[in-house]
């Protein structure tokens, strides 16, 4: 037999294989390592100038010419990369993260560009640590900063206290519970739907499944799609989930409802009916009970009382909203939520 047919066919495609993961194994650690490399030189460089600034008070004073200077004999001398924005930056950046050991090479330094525009500390936390958890892109941190995440999950957690707030700051969000995985609102601003013309339910419903990446960012972590339309059939009557959902880390399906409309004692009813069929008919043993959302464009918490109230399976309404919320108002509605919070614990002062 020739020595080229004993080489032919598939029979080097075990060593292909073994040869690609050995390089693209390499090829991410010295990604990894450069970014490291990074981080740390622009935090040191952010270090010289706050020595600088500190060793001659005066200097401080003309903190925004030293800078547009330095740009300048930086820029000539190394090249690009030296703004003054970004001198800036490496100078908050040193400021902010007083200690490098602290920084996280799961992050680049766009992350952190995006970080350092929260003045808010513990909220700068919480988006640092989830997007280390989530392992966001810049952009997609930045949607989640623009759409007022932190203020979100306050919010749907709807007893917000100062130990919720700390939780967030210093662990992200944890899924241990179904609760955990709300939000409200939703946003969708990605589907650029018109806000002020009728949605019907079957076009919102393609519309998100078109965008099904930006939706499943939109819900969080752990989510995974199954599909839409899901057939449910008791007593030979056929109903259709709107869309389905399996949460890998509650290890439970999602059932979520849509409704162009606010939220109906029996769009609760529906989707009660649906979780007793998923419990019974489609969970594994290994699987928790399921979870139903209905999303609908209002809600009055006396109606979500008395429709989702006593109920055992777990049900969630929360809102939609096409377009990015007002993060002022939902920031002050965070302050109302603790100061009631705050009164309800220590008595009106």
């Amino acid at each position: 037999m020739a020595e080229n047919d004993l080489i032919s066919g598939g029979a080097l495609t075990p060593i292909v294989r073994e040869i690609k993961t050995v390089l693209s194994s390499a090829r991410c650690s010295a990604a990894q390592q450069i970014n490291n490399e990074l981080l740390n030189a622009y935090w040191n460089i952010g270090r010289i100038i706050c020595e600088f600034e500190q060793s001659a008070p005066q200097r401080a004073d003309y903190g925004k010419q030293t800078l547009k200077e330095l740009s300048k004999e930086l820029t000539k001398e190394l090249g690009k990369g030296f703004s003054r924005s970004n001198l800036q930056n490496m100078r908050q950046f040193y400021l902010t993260y007083r200690k490098c050991q602290t920084l996280s090479g799961k992050l680049t330094w766009s992350h952190y560009c995006e970080l350092l525009s929260i003045s808010d500390t513990d909220k700068r936390s919480f988006y640092e640590n989830e997007a280390i958890n989530s392992n966001w892109s810049v952009r997609e941190l930045k949607r989640q900063i623009e759409s007022s995440l932190f203020e979100r999950l306050l919010l749907s957690r709807g007893n917000a206290d100062k130990e919720q707030v700390l939780s967030l700051a210093l662990k992200g969000n944890e899924i241990t519970s179904p609760s955990d995985i709300i939000r409200d609102p939703y946003v969708f601003e990605f589907l650029a739907l018109p806000e002020n013309k009728p949605v019907l339910e079957n076009d919102l419903e393609q519309a998100l499944v078109k965008q099904i990446e930006d939706f499943l960012l939109e819900l969080g972590r752990g989510f995974m799609f199954v599909g839409t339309q899901q057939r449910v059939t008791v007593n030979n009557t056929h109903y259709y989930v709107d869309m389905v959902f399996y949460n890998k880390i509650l290890r439970a399906y999602v059932l979520i409802e849509l409704k162009t409309t606010k939220l109906t004692p029996e769009a609760a009813g529906q989707i009660n009916m649906y979780l007793n069929y998923y419990a019974s008919e489609i969970n594994d043993a290994d699987d928790n009970p399921p979870i139903g959302i209905i999303l609908c464009t209002d809600k009055d918490s006396i109606t979500a009382e008395y429709a989702l109230g006593g109920l055992s399976n777990n049900i969630f309404a929360s809102r939609y909203v096409l377009y990015m919320p007002d993060k002022e108002q939902l920031v002050a509605q965070i302050e109302e939520v603790l100061n009631k919070w705050h009164n309800d614990e220590h008595g009106d002062v």
